[in-house]
Parts: structure tokens; C-alpha cells; sequence
């Protein structure tokens, strides 16, 4: 396979790539990486092959074709190629939580020789070093690796990666406990999103609305934090970022549980309550807290809305519509209506969690 039909299968595999079939590119950038003679396409082809799996999460083949592209780019003697490979190569160790050799691969890529690329990744590089930073709690060396980030972002007009270093920001200062800065940061992503992301993939505004998920439910928004954290998972879907998928999912977890808490404390309070009332003889008084006790049990359980029967004891499909309420998957599909049978709201559009 010569360079102009290199060019022409990996541009065929970007298309199916961007329109969500995914295996079908994958198919073709393989086809590519066995039969293409021409160095600098295998190059290229093997950094859309770092992206995708990077996407799917699958980490180890990541790592895999970083791997190659390493050899590649040596092959070619180029040193942008060079600094391209090595920061693929970083980003792998990220993913797969090896921090020690992401900043060591990242001060491989700061340490080579000047590059015509080194304007355009320095500020990827520093962003991949000031996550590897968090990840291993270094947080002074991780701000000043995100500031660093940021001013290449400002000094080349790079929104793209600035919208990348403020999502980063928001788990540095989730850390950190400034839950403030913490909703700041992703909203000013979700901000450059909305200005001058029309031609960008839709993970952009999909990390930022997770990011200002988390940050409002460290506030106690919970409600806000639902709202980000579907539209999240939404595009994670649209797109099988599953790593994207498996954060939402988590998220929606400790939504719920802090809606739980809540929940719990007050059948300690109504424990609580009726215990002095039955030492203190106040028998109208202890009647209506052991009523309510029973009713905040009920309302602790999760009943199917349609057959009455109780969610959690059985292996049975559910389904959430986006008013969060929950049935059992095959009475919605018995039931008909157009409406959630609960609280009538239209939509009966699948909810996310």
C-alpha cells in the first residue's frame, strides 16, 4: 500500500470514526498498519489507533501501539515525530495509573532538542505531567503544572486545551476540598464549549458537564448535579466513551447516597423520638412517630410504580425515565402510556441511570 492510498484508508477510517462506527475504523487502521510501506502514514495511523483506545479504555492497547509508534517515530529520525510518540506514550502510563513513568516520559518530551511541535503539545505535555502530579498527590508540583498548561493555552489561543486544563483544575480543587473553585473551573470549560466548540467532539462538553457534576454534588446541589451528570452520560453513550460511562455511573452512586444520608437521619430522628415518648408515657405522641417511622421506611424502599412488587429482590431489567423514577422494564413496555405513570410527566424518553 503506497502513500497517496495510506492517506486515503486513514482519512476513510477518521469518517467512520466520527460517525460512531467504531470497530469498522478500527478495521481499516489495522488494514492500514499490515500492508502500508509508507513510515510517516503508519505514524499517523498509529496515533488514531493511541486516540481510539484511549476512548474505549482499553489502556493496554494503548499502551501497545504507543509502544510502536515509538519505534516508528525513531525509524523516521524526526523530532516532532519524537515528541508526539513520547507524549502518546505518557498519556498510556496516565491512563493506566502508572504516574511515575508519565512524568518521566513527559521530562523526556520537555528534554528534547527544540521542535517545531514542542509550541503546539509543550502545553499537553505539562497538562499530562499535572495529572500524573494529582494522581499522586503532589499538589503543589500539579497546580503549577495546569498553570503552565494554561498559559500555553492562552499565549497559542488553544480553547480546546484550555478547556482540558479547567476540567483538571476542577478535580485538582475537588481534591483539595475548594468546592467553589471546584464548580468554577468546569463551568468555565462548559463556557469555552458553548463559544467555540461547534466543530469539537462532543467529549469536551461531555467532561465538563461530569466535572460540574461532581463539583455540585461536594456543594449539596443535587439536583444540578443529576442534570450534568445525565447530559454526561448521554454523550458517553452516543460515543461508548465507557471510562466516561463508568465515572457517571459513579457519580449517579454518590447522588444517591447522598440523598440516602438524608433519608437516614430521619429515621434515626423518628427512632430517636420514639423512644422518649414511650418512657415518657405520650402514647399520641409515639403513635405518630412510629406512623412516620414507617413511612420513611416505605420511602427507602423501591417499589415498581406499576406492579407494586419490590425492586432489589429479584434479577429483572429496570428502566429510569428522566424524572428518576424507576419500573421494572417490562411493565413500561405492557403498561402503553406516554407519560411516566408516577408523577404524569410526557416524556417517556429512557433516563440514564
Amino acid at each position: 500500500m503506497g502513500q497517496d492510498q495510506t492517506k486515503q484508508q486513514i482519512e476513510k477510517g477518521l469518517q467512520l470514526y466520527q460517525s460512531n462506527q467504531t470497530e469498522k475504523a478500527l478495521q481499516v487502521w489495522m488494514k492500514v498498519l499490515e500492508k502500508s510501506s509508507d513510515l510517516v502514514g503508519r505514524f499517523r495511523v498509529l496515533g488514531c489507533l493511541v486516540t481510539a483506545h484511549s476512548e474505549m479504555g482499553r489502556y493496554k492497547e494503548m499502551l501497545k501501539f504507543a509502544v510502536v509508534q515509538i519505534d516508528t517515530a525513531r525509524e523516521l529520525e524526526d523530532a516532532d515525530f519524537l515528541l508526539e510518540s513520547y507524549l502518546n506514550l505518557a498519556r498510556s502510563n496516565e491512563k493506566l495509573c502508572e504516574f511515575h513513568k508519565t512524568v518521566s516520559y513527559c521530562k523526556t518530551c520537555l528534554g528534547l532538542p527544540g521542535t517545531r511541535a514542542a509550541a503546539q503539545l509543550g502545553g499537553q505535555v505539562s497538562l499530562s505531567m499535572g495529572n500524573a502530579f494529582l494522581g499522586l498527590s503532589l499538589f503543589q508540583k500539579a497546580l503549577e503544572s495546569f498553570e503552565k498548561a494554561l498559559r500555553y493555552a492562552h499565549n497559542n489561543d488553544d480553547t480546546m486545551l484550555e478547556c482540558r486544563v479547567c476540567c483538571s483544575l476542577g478535580s485538582f480543587y475537588a481534591q483539595v476540598k475548594d468546592y467553589e473553585k471546584a464548580l468554577f473551573f468546569p463551568c468555565k470549560a462548559a463556557e469555552l464549549v458553548n463559544d467555540y466548540g461547534k466543530g469539537w467532539s462532543l467529549k469536551y462538553r461531555a467532561m465538563s458537564q461530569y466535572h460540574m457534576a461532581v463539583a455540585y454534588r461536594l456543594l449539596g446541589h443535587l439536583g444540578s448535579a443529576m442534570e450534568c451528570c445525565e447530559e454526561s452520560m448521554k454523550i458517553a453513550l452516543q460515543h461508548g466513551d465507557r471510562p466516561l460511562q463508568a465515572l457517571c455511573l459513579l457519580c449517579f452512586a454518590d447522588i444517591h447516597r447522598s440523598r440516602g444520608d438524608l433519608e437516614l437521619s430521619q429515621l434515626k430522628l423518628h427512632c430517636l423520638s420514639e423512644g422518649i415518648c414511650r418512657s415518657k408515657g405520650l402514647q399520641r405522641e409515639l403513635r405518630a412517630h412510629v406512623v412516620r417511622f414507617h413511612e420513611c421506611v416505605e420511602e427507602t424502599e423501591l417499589y415498581c410504580g406499576l406492579c407494586g412488587e419490590s425492586i432489589g429482590e429479584k434479577n429483572r431489567r429496570l428502566q429510569a425515565l428522566p424524572c428518576s423514577h424507576i419500573f421494572h422494564l417490562r411493565c413500561l413496555q405492557n403498561n402503553g402510556t406516554r407519560s411516566c405513570p408516577n408523577c404524569r410527566r410526557s416524556s417517556m424518553k429512557p433516563g440514564f441511570v
